[in-house]
């Protein structure tokens, strides 16, 4: 048995599918027939063009006080250390950075953390290596 509307018959189901096509397959890749209202217009011969961002610069998920670098390069630092390295020393998380097969520019930057200090969050081991975090959180 197929299951169907209800409400409407079936000539009344399809007519309503057809109606909506356009909105819901949008226009593809070469652009659609249909509803052609619904294309937006270029902008004039003396008028800028649209952009996402109108303030000049793309927003990027970055927090306040690190550019979008810092927070790849952090992530990355992260990637190698694993929590049960935390909180550790300088060489437990050098030790653990190797277990987990990490480049060797981070071993090395892991290997000039100062004797002594037990660091409980990469966010404390990136500022220990001398780089910033962000400023603000949430």
């Amino acid at each position: 048995m197929e299951r169907g509307s209800s409400k409407h018959s079936p000539r009344v189901d399809e007519q309503m599918s057809q109606e909506v096509a356009g909105l819901v397959q949008g226009p593809g890749t070469g652009g659609s027939r249909v509803d052609e209202f619904r294309q937006p217009e270029p902008a004039g011969e003396d008028q800028p063009e649209a952009t996402t961002a109108p303030a000049g610069e793309l927003r990027t998920g970055a927090p306040q006080g690190m550019s979008s670098q810092d927070v790849e390069a952090r992530s990355r630092l992260g990637r190698f250390i694993t929590m049960t390295a935390l909180p550790g020393d300088r060489e437990a998380l050098v030790a653990n950075a190797r277990e987990n097969e990490a480049p060797a520019d981070i071993v090395a930057a892991l290997e000039r953390l100062p004797e002594g200090t037990r660091y409980q969050t990469i966010s404390e081991v990136w500022a220990a290596l001398g780089h910033k975090n962000e400023t603000t959180r949430w």
